[in-house]
Formats: C-alpha cells, structure tokens, sequence
C-alpha cells in the first residue's frame, strides 16, 4: 500500500533549462509525484531544487546509484529535505559482483528512515530486501503478470512500476521510440536476468521483437496506455511512474492528464 505519499501515478522529468517551471505544471495538471531517472542525477541538490520548487507532489529519484553516491552524502541530502514531508529516497545497485551484500553494507551506513526508502528491486531476493530494508520497491521493465508475483513477495509494502510511455498510434513509430530506450537497457545483465525470468527467449530480447516491446512499453493513445496503467494496478500495483519517451515529460504530462483523475 502507499504509505509514502506518492498518490497513483507519477511522472519522470526531464532535466533541462526549464525543468523547474515544467515540474510546476506537472504538479498542477494533479501528477501526485515526480520522479528523476538516475541518469538525470548529475547532481544530488537537483532534487533539492525540485523539491524546494513544488509545493504537493512527492519527489522521488529513481533511482540514486550507490556507486555513484555515497551513503554520507545521500544521507545528507535526505536530512536537509526530512521536513518537507514529500521526499522518498529511491536507491539502486551496486552494478558489481554480490550487489545485495553490497547495498546490505550500503544500507547499513545509510542516515535514512527505512519508511522513507524505496528500492530498485527485480528479482526475489532483491524484492524481499526491498520489503525488509524499505517501505517497499520500484520495478522498471515488468509486466503485469510479473507485478501480481512481485505483490506477492512484498506483501503489504509499497509497489511502484515505472512504465516506459509513447504517445504515438502508428506502431512503426511508438516501436521505434521504444527500442531506443530498450537497446541499451536489455543488455545490462540485471535486467536481461529478470526478462528470461519473466519467460521472453534470448532471441526475442536480442531482436527486441514487437511482443517484447509490446509487453515492455505502453504505447498508443491516451485511452490505450490508460488501459495498460489499470492492468498494472489490477495486478497489484500501488503507485505508476510514467518515464515517456520520444516526447518530453510535459507534453506527454498533458496528453496523458486524464490518467491522473481519481479512479471511479
């Protein structure tokens, strides 16, 4: 369940000249959290600035790579936005031989309230961490079917998917936009790991096939990717992250702001 404020669906930023004032209207159109990508963290007080710019909505970074930041200082950042009472910390990694005694040891160091942290978590033992360590976990490159199993090891923790999104109809175009993306992260061994665990072949995730992408990625109109959000919150999700691509974060924010509608 949400115990941290990030409401049902959220939104990953962009970070560029303007990404303050687009975070403003995100916040307004009703987009319940914000989220930064890790690799849009070239700074820890980005999400400071985030926060400090908005008044409602929970800033999530997702995720802190901890062999990027060190546990002093994410801790530090933490303590200085404790306050504010809508900043949950995402943590992910380490990419390293033993991540978990790894992010054990990282955890253990760590100023942080475990009420407070999500963690990037894949695979079972990582899910189980996720719901011990923390308030729960954040899974990017699922499916539905792999959400009900997930619920099932986090029990009554927090949930939350982070979904790639393409506002596009033709399916050559969405497909092209969502192998981008795609080409570079089904190589990394944690996430290919979890795809053959999830029953996609080698060959199907080497060619990045239409059903991986189609399973991957919600693409279409705003009524086909508000179907594909519902399936996961049918399978057990608590909270959805929409990470857009091939547009930036505000449109696609305003094309897909009737998602952020109260569930009738």
């Amino acid at each position: 369940m949400d115990t941290l404020g990030l409401g049902r669906i959220g939104i990953a930023l962009d970070v560029d000249h303007s990404y303050l004032d687009g975070a403003c209207e995100l916040e307004s159109l009703g987009y319940t959290a914000l989220w930064l990508a890790g690799g849009q963290i070239d700074r820890l007080d980005r999400l400071a600035d985030l926060v400090h710019a908005t008044e409602t909505a929970t800033v999530v970074p997702g995720i802190v790579p901890v062999d990027r930041y060190d546990a002093e200082s994410v801790g530090a950042l933490f303590r200085g936005l404790k306050d504010s009472g809508r900043f949950v910390l995402g943590l992910g990694g380490p990419q390293a031989a033993r991540p978990l005694a790894g992010l054990n040891r990282y955890l253990d160091e760590l100023d942080v309230p475990p009420d407070r942290l999500l963690l990037a978590a894949l695979g079972p033992k990582k899910l189980e961490m996720a719901r011990t360590r923390a308030a729960g976990a954040v899974a990017l490159l699922v499916t539905p079917d792999y959400t009900a199993k997930a619920r099932k090891i986090v029990r009554d923790a927090t949930l939350a998917i982070d979904l790639f999104v393409v506002c596009e109809t033709d399916p050559v175009r969405a497909r092209a936009l969502a192998r981008e993306p795609l080409s570079f992260l089904t190589t990394v061994p944690g996430y290919r790991q979890n795809l053959a665990r999830m029953g996609f072949t080698s060959d199907d995730v080497d060619h990045l096939t239409d059903s991986v992408v189609d399973a991957l990625v919600a693409w279409g109109s705003p009524d086909d990717i508000a179907r594909r959000v519902q399936e996961f919150f049918d399978a057990g999700a608590d909270h959805v992250a929409l990470s857009p691509l091939g547009s930036s974060a505000l449109v696609a924010g305003r094309a897909l702001s009737g998602l952020v509608a109260e569930p009738k």
